[in-house]
């Protein structure tokens, strides 16, 4: 089978969604852990790679000459993000809200009086952890957007591994910038009326993006059956359920993943990861 992307999702923060994604990464063979929750990445804690190179990541940003801007509100009214706005003495960026998709250089008819510079946003970190690849993004304190730094993440993939993809919680854009374009979605939720609400979500989104999913049920003996009935009427499988267990917590407290502290889970992980390649099969 040629090398997997498989994002791990939530719709909501607080699941465990890197707790999976780290243990299943430690025991795919041939694996890259990568980090796309660029806001609050933290799958290092458990992986504390080595080897750390660091690459800036940056935007264009539209610059405008006030000298030859005739204030003709074209590029204004191309800017789809309202990113532009145009006064009596000059036109205004609103840096937060540029996309930096050129289309007010490109309408602009004065040549010259719109260029681009680039500005930072965040960072990508490389590393190596238990001979595991891992990338790291990191968006600046005070962006707005996160997609920049998760594409940077992107970039860094290996084409001959197993990608395993940390993504934000919710179901914003980060998230859906995260899972597009992946071979399979586990989304990780647990029994209660928050976790089912945020799940039919994250469902909604993994299906508009043709992307297939499968559930981990974590504290799975702690709620009700609600998530389990919405599964079976969604036709979702469930992958894995993991109960609400002191030892994993105190693993979790201690930066330990369960699959090095545990030898029973590293063969639960295993299974995980067999069930959603026969998953990737059959899709």
């Amino acid at each position: 089978m040629k090398p997997l992307t498989i994002a791990i999702a939530s719709g909501k923060g607080g699941t465990g969604k890197t707790t999976i994604a780290i243990n299943l990464a430690l025991v795919v063979p041939n694996a890259q852990y990568l980090d796309c929750d660029v806001e609050a990445p933290n799958g290092h804690l458990f992986l504390h790679s080595k080897k750390l190179t660091t690459t800036t990541v940056r935007t264009p940003l539209p610059q405008i000459d006030n000298s030859l801007c005739t204030r003709c509100g074209e590029c204004a009214d191309a800017c789809k993000f309202n990113a532009l706005a145009v006064t009596k003495q000059q036109v205004l960026v609103f840096a937060d809200l540029c996309h930096s998709c050129g289309a007010c250089r490109y309408v602009c008819p004065i040549d010259g009086a719109i260029t681009e510079i680039e500005r930072d946003i965040g960072t990508v970190i490389n590393g190596v952890a238990e001979k595991i690849p891992t990338v790291q993004g990191l968006l600046n304190i005070g962006e707005s957007s996160a997609v920049p730094v998760i594409k940077a993440v992107h970039e860094q993939a290996l084409a001959a591994q197993h990608r395993i993809l940390d993504a934000p919680p919710g179901t914003a854009c980060a998230m859906v910038e995260t899972v597009r374009g992946a071979d399979y979605c586990v989304l990780v939720t647990e029994p209660t009326p928050f976790g089912l609400n945020d799940l039919a979500l994250a469902v909604g989104v993994t299906r508009a993006l043709g992307v297939p999913c499968g559930l981990v049920l974590n504290r799975c003996d702690v709620g009700d059956q609600t998530v389990l009935d919405y599964c079976h009427e969604q036709n979702i499988p469930v992958l894995l359920s993991i109960p609400f267990e002191r030892s994993l917590a105190e693993a979790y407290s201690c930066g330990v993943p369960w699959v090095t502290a545990q030898p029973a889970w590293r063969e639960q992980f295993q299974a995980l990861w067999q069930a959603i390649e026969r998953k990737v099969i059959t899709a």
